[in-house]
């Protein structure tokens, strides 16, 4: 198997570090850059020199974790089911809460070579501060493994608790890491897409409360002079056809050249990936596979999802970080879920580059001041590409109401995410802010530098906001009349 350079190099910097004596690696990679593979790959050189018996891999989905274990099979040869005669299994880091001594005793007996996919869902330095997946592998995992191999596409907790298993470098606080491997590099080594983002603003914003209407010229104005939440905008049925209106043309001109091109819609909850499945049926006579928690089999659903050619899925919590799906090249950012680490997760999912002729990648989302500072953010990651960031105006006006009763989350992401038998999220912490990280041996990115803490202020984002808007605005926006 030929591996992209990359791989070859952070498997090489690995197994130096193994063999002299040190246990632990991390390596991050910007999504859809092929971690899967290269930790694959990495597993069977050290099974070839002799230098473990079996292979681990914990993962936060049971997607990825099917995913990682047909790729082992795949490279090494040998089963991951974790039944006798296999040479390791695959499981989710859900599964750390219910293994018993029977498991635990595997890391006494053998060399045990132990793979973390996106390791940021497990925090804590110690017992005291760690969560619940953190502390499992920090009693059962940390010095007992022959050798540990810790990945993330996105390497920060929503948090201030330390990633687990990861060294600080003081006094900045960064995370340090064995490899770095950036979207930059990723897109000139043709091994990401160029990302495209298209923030929908509108100028023309009604808001009617106890009788009596204000105006808005943007849904930057709308969110922070007002009690009218973001849950309703991303519900509100104009800014729903606007944004599928979009997506789905751009869609359309893909898939003249990809036919088996496909788009993903992350929504808010079941009842808005429900609302959002009727309105493409009804005005875009478009069908679509709706992919939730309440499915039987999800991760059957997704699977078959990949390896059809149908066009569009709608997904709540499901299709998120390390789904493999090469062929989606459209996203719609319509979730609740507003961090930089989720926001980055929904974009990764069409940077997969194929060897189909159109590489274009899109990702859509309502132009609310963080989702708009994490696109440009982006952009500052790729330096040398031009508007990767645009803006587009709705025309129509957008007529809302303020609600007076609370906001009810009973049916929202957050729930989804916790309560599907993924926990694909650690639930024990709240999102608050950013970490940084360093690359300590080798990278292939030029961001490591740049501070990932969000800005101080939410006004800070009006005059970056408004000169991008009004810059686009003069160079002539799309439109739905």
């Amino acid at each position: 198997m030929k591996l992209r350079d990359w791989q070859a190099e952070c498997i090489d910097l690995a197994v130096e570090k193994y063999t002299n004596g040190k246990n632990h690696f991390l390596a991050l990679a910007t999504p859809g850059a092929g971690k899967t593979i290269m930790a694959s790959a990495l597993a069977n050189e050290l099974i070839n020199r002799d230098l473990v018996d079996i292979v681990i891999c914990f993962s936060p989905s049971s997607v990825v974790c099917v995913d990682f274990s047909q790729e082992l099979e795949s490279v090494i040869g040998e089963k991951f089911d974790g039944l006798l005669g296999s040479k390791g299994q695959s499981l989710t880091y859900q599964t750390l809460l219910h293994l018993d001594a029977d498991f635990w005793v595997l890391f006494h007996k053998y060399r045990v070579f132990v793979i973390f996919d996106e390791i940021h869902h497990c925090c804590g330095s110690k017992v005291e501060n760690a969560n619940s997946w953190g502390e499992q592998i920090l009693l059962h995992i940390k010095n007992k493994a022959e050798f540990t191999l810790a990945m993330t596409g996105t390497p920060w907790r929503s948090d201030t608790a330390p990633i687990v298993l990861s060294d600080y470098l003081s006094p900045n606080n960064k995370i340090q890491c064995d490899y770095v491997y950036g979207l930059s590099e990723a897109i000139r080594d043709d091994v990401c897409r160029t990302p495209q983002i298209i923030a929908i603003d509108n100028d023309d914003i009604s808001l009617t409360c106890d009788k009596e209407s204000k105006s808005f010229n943007c849904f930057k104005d709308l969110l922070s002079q007002s009690a009218f939440p973001y849950q309703e905008i991303i519900q509100n049925e104009q800014l729903l056809l606007h944004v599928i209106q979009q997506a789905n043309d751009k869609l359309d001109k893909i898939r003249l050249s990809n036919p088996s091109a496909g788009g993903l819609i992350v929504a808010a909850s079941v009842t808005h990936a429900n609302q959002i499945l009727d309105l493409l049926a009804d005005h875009f006579n478009e069908a679509a596979t709706i992919i939730t928690y309440q499915e039987d089999e999800p991760t059957k659903l997704i699977h078959q999802y990949k390896r059809s050619s149908s066009k569009w899925v709608v997904s709540v919590g499901m299709i998120s970080e390390g789904t493999n799906i090469p062929r989606l090249q459209v996203t719609c950012h319509l979730t609740r879920i507003k961090t930089e680490m989720h926001f980055r997760q929904i974009m990764g999912r069409n940077l997969r580059a194929t060897d189909a002729i159109n590489q274009e990648a899109f990702l859509f989302i309502p132009a609310e001041p963080k989702l708009v500072e994490y696109a440009y953010r982006v952009a500052q990651d790729i330096p040398l590409e031009a508007n990767i960031v645009k803006f587009e105006k709705m025309s129509a006006n957008f007529k809302a109401k303020q609600k007076n009763e609370s906001l009810d989350l009973a049916d929202s992401d957050d729930k989804e995410v916790a309560d599907s038998s993924d926990k694909a999220f650690d639930t024990k912490r709240k999102t608050v802010d950013f970490g940084e990280f360093e690359n300590s041996a080798y990278t292939k990115s030029s961001t490591s530098n740049k501070k990932n803490a969000l800005t101080d202020s939410y006004e800070s984002m009006m005059n970056i906001f408004g000169r991008f808007k009004q810059e686009t605005l003069e160079l002539g926006l799309t439109t739905i009349e």
